[in-house]
């Protein structure tokens, strides 16, 4: 069943691309977050509020949306490498694009954790690391409006033309799996 998540209706498992499109909102709406705290807070101590939501933004990223990485890595692009055909040549460099985006994200975002754990942990940071951080989190933000413009409107659907339904299927098993999940397979041709 589909999961209702601040009045949105989100897509499941049967739906792999809409969940993982589902996920980019989440990841704009937590790294948002993360940077306006940061900058109203700056090297201050959080409230409780701020440091609750720091920390629920923190963890989202550590885990949550490392997921997503390999279910586009591990689950998505290999299928999408697999095709032989003309178009599907001219989206391995988009892949490349997108999976060197991943690894640059994925530096950013262990620098943004063990900055923002030693100020939840210390409960202030200097002003040259809340400097570092607020740029580091305006730098994802950066390069995540336009890794997310592309996988939406132009990785997404070219996979739904090119993928079949047992592909996609799969990679939502995938998914599941990977958070601990069992979904049914579905009985439809």
């Amino acid at each position: 069943m589909p999961r209702v998540i601040d009045q949105i209706l989100e897509s499941d498992f049967r739906n792999p691309l809409g969940l993982l499109s589902d996920c980019h909102r989440r990841i704009e709406r937590f790294l948002e977050g993360l940077i306006v705290i940061s900058e109203q807070a700056q090297e201050n101590k959080l409230n409780d509020l701020q440091c609750q939501q720091f920390e629920v933004a923190l963890r989202y990223f550590r885990d949550a949306a490392a997921n997503h990485t390999l279910d586009e890595e591990e689950s998505l692009f290999p299928r999408l490498r697999a095709r032989q055909n003309p178009e599907s040549q001219a989206a391995f460099a988009l892949l490349d694009s997108l999976h060197a985006d991943h690894t640059e994200e994925e530096i950013r975002h262990r620098e943004v954790d063990d900055l923002g754990r030693a100020w939840l942990a210390d409960e202030c940071l200097s002003p040259d690391n809340t400097r570092i951080l607020i740029s580091l989190l305006k730098d994802l933000r950066t390069t995540y409006e336009k890794h997310i413009a592309v996988e939406d409107h132009e990785l997404f659907p070219f996979a739904e033309r090119t993928l079949d339904r047992a592909e996609l299927e799969a990679i939502g098993q995938e998914m599941a799996a990977r958070r601990g999940l069992v979904v049914s397979r579905s009985t439809s041709p």
